[in-house]
């Protein structure tokens, strides 16, 4: 059933949501890491990472919130469920317990990279069938880009 009528053709509407829908797993994997690293984070950068943390739920919430919208939009029902997010997210996880500060540094750097290198393809596959869609991926993109860079000059100076 479609309870909404979507303006673009079916082979469109396959590519966008599908793009729409991994990004969403993506998006609210990011927010849930993000979220434990900021309660479980330990070391003497502990104040401004833990706040930086929320910046990066922050915009994960406000962007996966969009692009369950636009997926609406196409008269395709997001699927934000625990379960599907637990089956699907593939970004790299924390481990249990505290995290040293450096590592959780090194871990955001690891998962935006990883949600970036993604985007990056959707945005690719999303060029043609809906540029709509591409547009919204690409503005996501840039601000992961920007959240990557600033987590990983936290990492200053570096030894490579």
């Amino acid at each position: 059933m479609t309870a909404v009528k979507s303006t673009l053709p079916e082979p469109a509407r396959k590519v966008a949501g599908d793009a729409l829908q991994s990004t969403l797993v993506d998006l609210l994997g990011l927010s849930l890491i993000a979220k434990q690293m900021h309660w479980n984070i330990v070391g003497p950068r502990f104040r401004s990472i833990h706040l930086q943390l929320d910046e990066v739920v922050a915009t994960a919430r406000t962007y996966a919130d969009t692009v369950a919208e636009r997926s609406s939009a196409l008269g395709l029902p997001p699927d934000g469920r625990p379960e599907t997010i637990a089956a699907a997210c593939t970004l790299p996880g924390p481990k249990d317990g505290w995290v040293r500060d450096t590592d959780v540094v090194q871990l955001i750097v690891d998962v935006l990279e990883a949600a970036i290198g993604r985007l990056r393809e959707r945005i690719a596959a999303t060029a043609e069938p809906d540029p709509v869609t591409q547009d919204l991926l690409i503005s996501l993109t840039a601000e992961l880009e920007k959240q990557r860079w600033m987590f990983d000059a936290e990492n200053w100076p570096r030894n490579d």
